[in-house]
């Protein structure tokens, strides 16, 4: 279970735009990284959109936001352009780097388990620190408890 102080786990993922997207390479900026269940869902798009609303004013304080989950690269281009968002949602399909974060769980719906992507955002220092982490997201308020951290 990772906690606040623990070195970021590396991940190297493909964006749904086709670039290779290495958490090495974001070294030296704050960074948002969000795991969510599934692309074009009522809320993974609600939350997606939330942080874009965010983005240009993230991103003039050197804050980058990526969101990542198991859909494909083909998905990730079409849930992007459909929304608008300009940060890149990468593509997660074997969950190495869902793992490595401890937010691939064990979940219920309608009395049924199943195994799937805890909502999820961790934030990740200049220095690959993770800085916070809020687990379980529930969408209301959430962009602002990440604000209040940065």
């Amino acid at each position: 279970m990772l906690k606040v102080g623990d070195k970021a786990p590396a991940f190297d993922l493909t964006s749904g735009d086709g670039v290779r997207v290495r958490l090495s390479d974001l070294k030296g900026s704050t960074v948002i990284l969000y795991f969510y269940p599934k692309d074009d869902t009522s809320g993974c798009t609600k939350e997606a959109c939330a942080f874009q609303e965010s983005f240009f004013n993230l991103k003039k304080r050197g804050v980058v936001i990526v969101g990542v989950s198991a859909d494909s690269v083909g998905s990730h281009a079409k849930f992007a352009a459909k929304h608008g968002l300009t940060f890149p949602l990468l593509s997660d399909p074997d969950k190495k780097a869902i793992k490595a974060y401890g937010v691939w769980k064990k979940k219920s719906m309608y009395g049924r388990s199943y195994l799937g992507i805890e909502r999820t955002t961790f934030v990740i220092d200049p220095k690959g620190t993770i800085h916070a982490i809020f687990p379980k997201v529930k969408l209301t308020g959430h962009i602002e408890e990440v604000l209040a951290v940065l």
